[in-house]
């Protein structure tokens, strides 16, 4: 199957070409079509089988069909867990949609809001955002989502996982209730089909592969502190543990700053 068999425009067909794609996976093949005819999706399928082309294309296409003459405005939003995929996402966007005259930003933390505020102010299509940064935004008034038209819920299990569940809800608020609603996940566990079922309107659901538990040689383990003992555990685990190496996680850049320097110290 072709990509032009989809029914995207000749544009995007000739960006996806330059971008050194040829032919759909199987989620983009099922969730593209569904898309452009305006449908809401609950999509899953994991990491690697093209996830972000499966919702950007029938953006794209949507935007460049009835793109309003004057100023533009925000009419795509996609929300994204991280800094990373914000930035792989955006380059997608740009990627897929170059032979298009269409705009977007990428919003995200550890960088200036000023940039960000004047590509806004001077007007994009489409944003892709990390909640965190966005709240900022929403917060300085200096963002206007009154023209949005569809919104992807991008990774959501991990945006649940980092804890952004009221955040998510806060921007969905914001926006049109008449708008299309994508969102995509590598599980669906019965706190995504919750949030699905109150941001969602008669969603096509689309389940390609298998949802991964965790691998067989990995052990869990969860360990129930008060808050102002989480250092002293931390330390205790680090000191105790045979280990070579260790990740360790923080919900912002503030406690990861503050572990550091303890660590270090």
């Amino acid at each position: 199957m072709a990509f032009k068999t989809l029914g995207l425009s000749d544009a995007l067909v000739q960006g996806i070409l330059a971008s050194g794609y040829e032919a759909p996976t199987e989620i983009q093949s099922r969730a593209i079509p569904l898309a452009l005819a305006g449908k809401d999706i609950l999509g899953c399928a994991q990491t690697g089988t093209g996830k972000t082309a499966a919702f950007v294309l029938p953006i794209l296409n949507r935007l460049c069909q009835s793109h309003p003459s004057g100023a533009r405005h925000i009419r795509a939003l996609i929300l994204t867990p991280t800094r990373e995929l914000c930035c792989q996402v955006q380059e997608s966007v740009r990627g897929y949609g170059r032979f298009t005259p269409l705009r977007s930003v990428a919003i995200y933390g550890g960088v200036g809001m000023d940039p960000q505020y004047h590509a806004i102010r001077n007007g994009v299509d489409v944003v892709i955002a990390t909640p965190g940064r966005l709240m900022d935004h929403m917060n300085r008034k200096s963002i206007d989502f009154r023209k949005v038209e569809v919104f992807v819920l991008d990774e959501a299990d991990r945006m649940l996982d980092m804890g952004f569940l009221d955040a998510v809800r806060k921007i969905v608020s914001a926006l049109p209730k008449n708008r299309q609603t994508l969102l995509f996940s590598a599980t669906l566990s019965n706190a995504i089909r919750s949030l699905a079922s109150t941001i969602q309107t008669h969603p096509q659901s689309i389940h390609v592969g298998e949802e991964r538990s965790p691998a067989e040689n990995v052990t869990q383990k969860l360990y129930a502190v008060p808050q102002d003992r989480k250092m002293d555990l931390l330390l205790d685990l680090l000191q105790k543990e045979e280990m070579d190496s260790a990740l360790i996680f923080s919900r912002t850049k503030h406690g990861a700053d503050r572990i550091t320097a303890r660590l270090k110290g």
